[in-house]
């Protein structure tokens, strides 16, 4: 029997190898933007999630870029997919492989995304470059979906838990911690480390993508 595993990201993953519960705990609520700031010429526009590039696509044609990077394969093919020219990738899918890899200087950036996006990508930038952000949109808790895998978690329904980001792990225990459970699994270090600040010590996926994290499932129960 395959194991039952809940997927909390936004963005729905198939798998032959496990039964996936899709259930986010995030919602996106769009924001208002300046339009003023699209009507600068900018060196590199900066996707780090494909709720950004969805959301900020309707404004392309509005924009003079040479040059954009995004964070994660997933993020890249959304790209691909409508029709924008992506120009780099970091090796490791996160604010820290970005930064690390792509090493630029007086540089006009643009980095539109989450309003409670880590600050890290955006401090790091602003010290040898002009960098503008845009909110795009802030996440809310849905509080309907993590009630009910609560009550998964309660009627042992579930193998696995799987969180991709650090609000969506403060989302869930805001609304209580189930009991007798530590099936907890993490993409990314900095999500694993909100894990650890309520007493849990996650599984982490070897790679940040959904399917390295089914994997480590698959990996931890045949352990």
């Amino acid at each position: 029997m395959k194991p039952v595993i809940v997927m909390t990201q936004t963005s729905k993953i198939q798998s032959d190898l496990v039964e996936i519960v899709h259930k986010p705990f995030i919602q996106i609520q769009p924001l208002e933007i300046d339009a003023r700031l699209l009507q600068n010429n900018y060196d590199w526009l900066i996707f780090t999630s494909k709720n950004a590039v969805s959301l900020f696509q309707p404004y392309m044609d509005k924009l003079q870029v040479k040059h954009i990077a995004v964070i994660g394969t997933k993020t890249a093919q959304l790209c691909r997919d409508l029709n924008i020219n992506v120009d780099f990738v970091p090796e490791d899918f996160s604010q820290e492989g970005l930064l690390n890899d792509l090493k630029i200087q007086g540089q006009k950036v643009l980095i539109p995304s989450s309003a409670q996006a880590r600050p890290k990508l955006q401090q790091q930038l602003t010290i040898n470059n002009d960098v503008v952000k845009i909110d795009l949109y802030k996440p809310i808790p849905h509080k309907k979906n993590i009630h009910d895998v609560i009550n998964m978690i309660n009627n042992n329904e579930i193998e696995a838990l799987t969180f991709s980001s650090s609000s969506a792990v403060r989302y869930y225990f805001n609304e209580g911690l189930p009991s007798d459970f530590n099936q907890y699994y993490a993409i990314g270090h900095q999500t694993a480390d909100t894990l650890r600040e309520y007493g849990i010590e996650p599984y982490i996926a070897d790679k940040q993508t959904a399917e390295a994290l089914i994997n480590k499932v698959i990996e931890s129960r045949n352990k």
